[in-house]
């Protein structure tokens, strides 16, 4: 038998088939075209498993399962996406509608819960029983691997990690409230800084590569501009640094875990956090939690999220 998985994002779906060792054998990747509607969406959906399984020869009767991840909030156990940022979804049942368009039995994940599922099953924590996978991008998000399942909560929206607040009173985040982790050390965060910072000095580095336009500053920005010596850009690695290692050391003194694997685009300029984030995680970390953690960085890169789909799928041979 075969799997589907689905990775449904802002801009584009991609799909794989997998075999039952979780190999990936064939994707296609369609755009999503969110901004012409659900019913769209939902074609190119039904599009893109159709490529896949055109191009891989392989039959419908052959597919076990179809795992879907996608942006929440959403309930992976009814299936209802309930909104998202960058789809015009509400209220949308969407399990059921693939598994009545196709005649397939379909899963419903959070995106993030999704690829800790596939970087626990297929990458980096395939060894443990016990992981937390966090994602540094844009915002930050995760999964909670606890005795190798996925921490859902009671509809399937536990482990929002990046609204963990570390710092009350701090800035205002996406989600409305103030001084969480997503708002402190996210990429988004670290170009609010950025922007803060060319307010104050239009003579520096940042001002140089930015152009002083404060709409051009972002993350990859500010760290190309701390690899360069700029004292302000290195600062604020330092201050995004410090609080991830506040919010690890929450995740690490609550959940005793084995490992926390990091994934995501402003993980990619890890050095740049390093020392700050050890002396936080040093600071605030039982220290005999600490001792039992391994941290390490995700290996399944841009595969994380189709991978996890996957994974999805196949949940009930490889564990919740």
């Amino acid at each position: 038998m075969y799997y589907l998985g689905v990775d449904l994002g802002g801009t584009k779906i991609l799909t794989a088939l997998a075999d039952e060792e979780g190999n990936l054998l064939e994707r296609s990747n369609v755009e999503t075209e969110a901004a012409k509607g659900r019913e769209v969406i939902i074609k190119n959906i039904l599009h893109s498993i159709d490529n896949v399984l055109d191009n891989s020869g392989v039959n419908r009767s052959e597919i076990a399962k179809i795992g879907i991840g996608s942006p929440g909030p959403l309930n992976s156990k009814t299936g209802v996406i309930y909104e998202t940022a960058n789809l015009p979804w509400k209220n949308v049942p969407l399990t059921d509608i693939i598994q009545e368009k196709t005649g397939l039995p379909a899963n419903l994940e959070n995106d993030a819960n999704a690829a800790a599922r596939g970087e626990k099953w297929f990458g980096a924590g395939r060894d443990v029983d016990h992981m937390i996978y966090v994602t540094v991008s844009t915002g930050i998000g995760g999964g909670i691997i606890i005795d190798r399942s996925i921490l859902q909560g009671k509809e399937g929206a536990g482990g929002e990690i990046g609204h963990m607040i570390i710092n009350p009173g701090g800035p205002t985040c996406g989600c409305g409230n103030s001084g969480c982790m997503e708002a402190m050390a996210s990429g988004t965060a670290i170009a609010r800084m950025g922007r803060e910072a060319l307010a104050e000095d239009k003579n520096g580095i940042i001002a140089e590569m930015s152009g002083s336009d404060p709409e051009k500053i972002d993350a990859i920005l500010i760290a190309n501009a701390a690899k360069k010596g700029d004292q302000k850009a290195q600062e604020i690695y330092n201050t995004a640094g410090y609080y991830l290692g506040i919010g690890m050391a929450n995740l690490i003194n609550i959940f005793n875990t084995e490992k926390i694997v990091f994934g995501g685009g402003v993980m990619k300029d890890h050095d740049l956090l390093n020392d700050s984030f050890m002396e936080s995680l040093q600071e605030n970390a039982l220290q005999t939690s600490l001792k039992q953690v391994e941290i390490c960085n995700a290996e399944l890169k841009g595969d994380v999220g189709v991978q996890g789909a996957v994974a999805v799928a196949m949940e009930d041979i490889l564990g919740k």
